[in-house]
């Protein structure tokens, strides 16, 4: 490798060092991170056989024993049942966490500033997917363990006039603004030595894909296609190796180790906002929902698939004829008859599929211990099996769901974090670039979340009187029940 690593010099960042990460990041992070997605996905790989047989098996059948997974020689293959425990509650809890459309409330002292401010992180949101965008953000963070929220401002101009722009032009500014969900496979940071909680310089290495053919120039590959009986592998897409480094003062850019970009940081600062989905003592990494299931998915396959084998054996009475010409010729069936003159004939019924309750008991615990350590239950999903007794709708949903009811609360403080972070550098960029002049006091925006569960109607209304009495406009009320349009919120004072 050759970098010119010059404006990282006070960080110690040199050639070996870099080296040394991105080898680290590549044969043990992303390796770790692919086997985490694919028990989250539990894709289906191809396999050719003998004979040019293709099967197929599901990838969380690596989990599986060997017994299951290698038949002995001329028995044949055992039944593999696959059930994605792990998916459809990592789905749950993101729909639970960010299902719904998010508000953003600015906390500045002034009611005009924040209210631009409002309509600036709105537009900001609006631009780069809005709920789809955050959906992806926690899904990803849910999967590896932590997300990292990057802010892109390459092609957001300078205004050299003191004044304030014009709320369209700010907004226009704004939507040009990018921010992208930077997965753990993907980015990672060069810590401070004495603060793990500090990010030295953010480092994003991975491969992109080129519109083009591997193999040379357009006249090599027609050549290449014009004598494919000679080529000994068809044409791959052509890709290449990208490292960018970014720093509070500078940006470089890398493809296939070649420098193509090198730029100072306008911003002063790493536009990068960290998100751990669980927190991990003095760690920088955090831990997702798939790592602390797989054990236990495994043992729920196996289970599954040792009964399904034991089914298909016991699930059909087996006849033994003894003295009887011709018994394994004619199939059995209703009606049907042999007649032999051998007095000591007779035919022995075996078989048949029984009770098994130490099996069933077993996969029943495996379930719900899956329930308790995700705190997902098949009821947050829609299965109503709980037994709610003589409460009222709501309070009995809520105790049916208290566990991931507090998990909803959690994320969304952690999450809300990162994204008030992320607001908070969108409001310093447009301060520095003179768009937006802003004060480090008005720079904190706080996210609202709409409840995960819906509220009683009753409930409801009985708020919205005890606000009127507070003093709440009716206006204000009458749009949180949905009879008007919706007013942007008003700061309030601080906590």
């Amino acid at each position: 490798m050759s970098y010119e690593l010059a404006p990282f010099a006070d960080l110690n960042l040199t050639e070996p060092l870099l080296a040394l990460l991105v080898e680290e990041h590549e044969e043990t992070t992303r390796s770790a991170c692919e086997r985490l997605l694919s028990y989250y996905r539990n894709d289906e790989e191809a396999s050719v056989g003998a004979g040019g047989a293709v099967t197929w098996r599901a990838a969380q059948a690596a989990g599986l024993p060997d017994r299951l997974t290698r038949p002995i020689d001329g028995a044949p293959p055992k039944e593999i049942v696959i059930e994605n425990d792990i998916g459809w509650r990592i789905q749950t809890v993101v729909d639970y966490v960010a299902g719904r459309d998010v508000a953003f409330v600015s906390r500045a002292r002034d009611p005009q500033m924040a209210q631009t401010i409002g309509e600036v992180i709105e537009a900001l949101f609006e631009a780069n997917g809005s709920t789809g965008w955050l959906q992806e953000a926690v899904l990803l963070g849910a999967v590896y363990g932590h997300v990292d929220l990057l802010l892109r401002v390459e092609e957001m101009p300078r205004r050299e006039s003191k004044t304030q722009a014009g709320l369209e032009a700010l907004l226009n500014v704004v939507r040009s603004m990018r921010l992208e969900v930077v997965e753990r496979p993907r980015g990672f940071a060069l810590l401070n030595p004495t603060d793990y909680r500090r990010i030295d310089a953010y480092i994003i290495h991975h491969e992109r894909w080129l519109n083009d053919v591997e193999g040379g120039g357009f006249l090599s590959r027609v050549g290449s296609w014009l004598k494919r009986s000679r080529i000994e592998s068809p044409p791959r897409r052509a890709t290449t190796t990208v490292t960018e480094i970014i720093s509070a003062t500078h940006r470089q850019v890398y493809e296939d180790e070649q420098l193509v970009l090198s730029e100072p940081n306008p911003l002063g600062f790493i536009p990068v906002a960290h998100v751990q989905h669980q927190r991990r003592p003095f760690e920088y990494s955090g831990l997702g929902e798939v790592e602390p299931l797989i054990p236990l998915q495994d043992e729920l396959n196996t289970r599954l698939s040792d009964r399904a084998n034991r089914v298909t054996l016991q699930s059909f009475k087996m006849y033994l004829g003894r003295g009887i010409e011709g018994f394994g010729e004619r199939p059995v069936g209703p009606g049907q008859m042999w007649i032999t003159e051998n007095p000591e004939a007779s035919i022995e019924t075996f078989g048949g599929d029984a009770e098994s309750p130490s099996e069933e008991n077993h996969i029943r615990e495996v379930r719900e211990a899956l329930d308790k350590i995700s705190a997902v239950t098949p009821l947050a999903a829609g299965l109503i099996r709980a037994k709610v007794g003589t409460l009222s709708s709501e309070n009995a949903m809520r105790i049916s769901l208290l566990g991931i009811l507090s998990k909803t609360l959690r994320l969304r403080q952690l999450y809300g974090r990162g994204l008030s972070d992320l607001c908070s550098m969108v409001l310093s960029a447009l301060d520095q670039s003179g768009w937006l002049r802003t004060e480090p006091c008005d720079r904190c925006v706080e996210a609202l979340w709409a409840p995960p569960i819906p509220q009683d109607e009753s409930r409801v209304l009985a708020d919205a009187l005890v606000k009127r009495d507070l003093g709440v406009p009716s206006e204000v009320i009458l749009a949180e029940l949905g009879y008007g349009d919706r007013p942007r919120a008003q700061p309030q004072p601080g906590r």
